[in-house]
């Protein structure tokens, strides 16, 4: 039987996924077409040449770009998140980083299930942001309720266990196989008007965290929202706003820049969309909830630990700053751009000052070369000297994860007013043993993953070269 690779059934995955959800939320189907005319205007408008017409952007953009798609779900105990690691495992997607939502008032802690090499990225980048709520964070009553309410709820089909189990056993499936799994699979993720729970208990549950209420009240861990890539977030936003829809007030990340770190991220405000309640007759009676939007995202270049340390000491002290003079979002987006001066924002001096990732490889010069430099042959050179000499040319890695702030930003824009934020979980510690015994392994430390991804290429680049050492 030939089986499905983990890349095409990542790939065929999302796009049923995207289909599903653009027709639960057509407004996302919208974003999607506005972020391909931001991204035609974009390239048309940095065409030197005065050439007519709209070009597409397919045509000039790496073919990531437009099928790129990351997700959020949420989750409620440990055989759920144990079983969506061993699912996305199936399409190549696997736990990397770790989020303690706490800090900004959330319960629940988070990873990110996405590829991890530079191929499978390439190809598909594919994530889903992944939270779990904290039992211990719940006051009693709420967590009594919760643990109820999740006891009684299935996400996963007995067919998607059953082919989970299938591709574990034999090391994945077949185009049959690959279809039905993509189709029970759809399931977990598809939206349910009718709450498990009644609306007394959606109310308590809302009380305490509206996004308790969201995790435990729903048949499925229902996708809550899918975002497309854009090369000029700053257009999208325009272009939302033009276009009516209820966009966020501004653009969460680091300001613009010629040299773009991290992600930049913005969204369409959570929709008020009914839902029906049980009620003590065990007929549903009719109200609402608020949790799926829409949101688009710019990415920038991955950081190393030295440029994180630097980014964060930046954002402390606007925060810090924004705090103490009480800035409306206009005023605070001066004062990112103020001191975002300090973050070098040219490629060279990111380089030099190992202040982000970036991917070697040789120069059409350094290509030429080989076999007619014989003196490279058992030599060593200094990393610096072929890049001097043009032997070596560098790009920038893509940052693949999130940030948490970042995320916490997205969701509070999406909660409405919000509710006091309990002491028990502002003050709770990250808990990374606790998560990875729910998941069933260790996460993987995106710095890793970069830092491999990095020296994989400069490794490529010794041997091409024939050198005994390449030094840093």
């Amino acid at each position: 039987m030939m089986e499905l690779d983990q890349d095409t059934l990542r790939a065929q995955f999302c796009h049923a996924l995207s289909e599903m959800y653009k027709s639960e939320v057509p407004l996302y189907g919208d974003l999607v077409d506005i972020v391909w005319k931001a991204d035609a205007e974009a390239i048309n408008a940095s065409q030197k040449r005065g050439s007519s017409g709209v070009i597409n952007p397919d045509d000039i953009l790496p073919s990531r770009n437009r099928v790129e798609r990351h997700g959020a779900i949420r989750l409620g105990t440990e055989y759920e998140l144990s079983t969506i690691r061993r699912m996305f495992a199936i399409m190549g997607m696997f736990p990397v980083g770790y989020y303690d939502l706490s800090a900004a008032g959330f319960p629940m802690h988070a990873t990110a299930f996405r590829p991890k090499t530079q191929e499978a990225l390439s190809t598909h980048p594919f994530r889903v942001f992944t939270t779990v709520l904290r039992m211990e964070l719940l006051t009693k009553r709420t967590r009594d309720l919760a643990q109820t309410a999740l006891r009684q709820r299935k996400i996963f089909t007995d067919r998607l266990v059953t082919l989970i189990e299938l591709a574990e056993k034999q090391g994945g499936l077949g185009p049959a196989e690959s279809k039905e799994f993509i189709m029970e699979g759809l399931e977990t993720f598809r939206w349910h008007s009718k709450a498990t729970v009644t609306m007394e208990e959606y109310q308590i549950l809302k009380a305490e965290h509206p996004l308790i209420a969201d995790v435990v009240s729903f048949p499925s861990c229902h996708i809550n929202h899918l975002t497309p890539r854009t090369i000029d977030i700053d257009l999208v936003q325009e272009m939302m706003q033009k276009h009516g829809m209820p966009a966020k007030e501004r653009i969460e990340g680091p300001p613009r820049r010629q040299c773009p770190i991290l992600l930049r991220q913005t969204s369409f405000k959570a929709l008020e969309e009914t839902v029906y309640f049980r009620d003590a007759h065990d007929t549903y009676v009719k109200g609402s909830h608020t949790a799926r939007f829409g949101e688009v995202e710019q990415r920038g270049y991955a950081l190393t630990r030295k440029g994180r340390q630097l980014y964060d000491r930046i954002l402390s002290r606007v925060n810090n700053e924004s705090v103490e003079k009480g800035v409306n979002a206009s005023e605070y987006d001066d004062l990112l751009v103020k001191y975002f001066k300090e973050f070098p924002d040219d490629m060279t001096e990111l380089q030099k000052q190992k202040l982000a990732y970036f991917y070697y490889q040789l120069t059409s010069r350094g290509k030429e070369s080989l076999g007619l430099e014989k003196d490279l042959r058992g030599d060593s050179r200094t990393l610096a000297q072929l890049l001097e000499d043009d032997i070596i040319e560098y790009e920038p890695i893509t940052y693949e994860d999130f940030l948490p702030l970042s995320a916490g930003g997205i969701f509070n824009s999406n909660l409405g007013s919000k509710n006091q934020s309990k002491q028990l979980v502002m003050d709770a510690d990250a808990d990374l043993d606790g998560f990875q015994r729910m998941l069933g392994t260790s996460t993987m430390d995106e710095f890793h993953l970069y830092a491999q991804i990095q020296q994989d290429s400069l490794e490529r680049c010794r041997a091409q070269l024939g050198l005994d050492v390449l030094l840093k």
